[in-house]
């Protein structure tokens, strides 16, 4: 508390003597100046946490003042004093964001209690503040592929509406954190954001999950309960999953969509709510639609802005990027101790086949960081799948039905395979496969093949 920066700004010269001489020796450090636009220019270089103002200057007064303080640095807080008491300028002032007005002269004990009252505001958002940043580091996006760089492109272009949006994807790969970048980049991040799980709510209660529920609607219902979508009024709710939704409860988002309205289990009573839907699903709702078990009018509703969550085997060369996040975290947020990834295990991450997209990817850094007993991770950290991944064929004909998808797989296989008996290098690998070597680099790029760092690359090139 002590450390604390004070700014007083009053025209009379007693009234800074005295002010300064009493939070000085309460160990406050304190500047003071007579008028509001000296005032200004310190509160911009001081950066104080409290500013002690005049109502009443000569020239620039002190409402003005205060409004040009606020919108400098809203964390701040402004005590406003005055010879004059007047309940209009309280009230504007109060209106403007100051945090307490005193009468003068003005008692040393109201003055101190006063300065001490403002400074656990100034910490409890200072705290506040942290903890946002924390969290949006927590919720982070990283790469820098293409298919992230598109990603990041669509989130900044579809977060600032209020279209519904529709988050498609294999399990694992990220889509809430897409949705939670959606909603913490949009008007509506001020408001809650209310995330459900419909897969893991069982059905038969999943529209009073949703919904709410009247005392004594059913079996069970002691007390009146209030639904997901009215605690995300004015904020954004995210159906994690819709695609195990049952049908009635389809029928009920549908509405919401439709006319914003929502209607608890067991009452008459329909009710107006305002929110914003993010939803996502692992599965080919039209498919679902195909088998009778999705709602194409729902599905319409919600596809209003499809974002695609691409997988881990599409941006490999995001890998390294995500393991340093991860171990970053990790240590971070259970005190564990840093530990370095070698080379060779980051080209075994980066060749792994990741079924389970970067969820598997996360929870294995994590594994490691507590299991490893060294400072380095090697290969014999490793799970045994992993060590023995390399023995294994890169993809199981049994896996491919299409003809096309045969093609991509193949020809992904057999150009690795030459460029690891060639140690990378792009050159030479083009002239033993007779493939021009910008086909190559096409079809490296299109493939998602990843290059280690390391390797000789494209060294004929340096002499061309």
């Amino acid at each position: 508390m002590e450390d604390a920066k004070i700014l007083v700004i009053d025209d009379e010269k007693n009234i800074l003597e005295s002010v300064k001489m009493v939070l000085t020796y309460e160990n406050y450090p304190v500047e003071t100046t007579n008028n509001g636009l000296d005032g200004i220019d310190l509160f911009k270089t001081l950066k104080p946490d409290i500013v002690i103002l005049d109502v009443k200057m000569p020239g620039f007064n002190g409402i003005d003042v205060l409004r040009q303080l606020k919108e400098i640095n809203e964390f701040a807080e402004i005590i406003m004093i005055s010879g004059h008491s007047g309940i209009e300028e309280a009230l504007e002032a109060a209106k403007l964001g100051a945090f307490d007005f005193l009468e003068k002269p003005i008692s040393r004990e109201k003055l101190i209690l006063t300065v001490r009252n403002a400074l656990e505001k100034v910490n409890l958002l200072k705290e506040n503040f942290s903890l946002k940043i924390i969290s949006e580091k927590k919720y982070e996006l990283i790469g820098n592929s293409h298919r992230m760089q598109e990603l990041r492109h669509t989130i900044a272009k579809v977060a600032k509406t209020n279209s519904t949006i529709l988050i498609t994807g294999e399990s694992g790969t990220g889509k809430e954190l897409i949705a939670r970048n959606i909603y913490m980049n949009s008007s509506r991040n001020k408001h809650p954001f209310v995330q459900v799980n419909c897969a893991a709510i069982p059905e038969e209660l999943i529209e009073s999950e949703l919904f709410g529920h009247e005392k004594g609607s059913f079996t069970g219902a002691f007390e009146m309960k209030i639904g997901k979508f009215d605690r995300a009024h004015k904020g954004s709710i995210f159906l994690d999953e819709i695609g195990d939704l049952s049908l009635k409860a389809q029928a009920k988002v549908l509405r919401v969509l439709e006319e914003g309205e929502i209607q608890r289990v067991g009452s008459a009573e329909i009710e107006r709510i305002d929110v914003r839907v993010i939803a996502a699903t692992n599965k080919n709702l039209k498919e679902e639609i195909k088998k009778g078990t999705f709602r194409e009018d729902l599905y319409f509703r919600l596809n209003v802005v499809p974002v695609h969550s691409p997988p881990l085997r599409e941006k490999r060369e995001d890998i390294p990027l995500l393991i340093r996040h991860f171990v970053n975290y990790f240590s971070e947020e259970n005190n564990y101790k840093k530990k370095k990834f070698s080379e060779n295990v980051i080209q075994r991450f980066i060749q792994y086949d990741w079924k389970g997209n970067i969820r598997e990817l996360r929870n294995l850094v994590e594994r490691l960081l507590i299991m490893t007993e060294g400072s380095t991770i090697t290969e014999n950290d490793l799970p045994e799948h992993m060590r023995n991944a390399d023995k294994k064929p890169s993809f199981s004909l049994k896996e491919i039905k299409l003809w096309k998808d045969f093609k991509t797989e193949s020809e992904k296989h057999f150009l690795e395979e030459k460029l690891k008996q060639f140690k990378f290098n792009i050159a030479k690998t083009a002239r033993e496969i007779e493939l021009p070597r910008s086909n190559l680099y096409k079809k490296i790029e299109s493939n998602g093949i990843i290059i280690p760092e390391n390797s000789e690359a494209d060294e004929e090139s340096l002499h061309s």
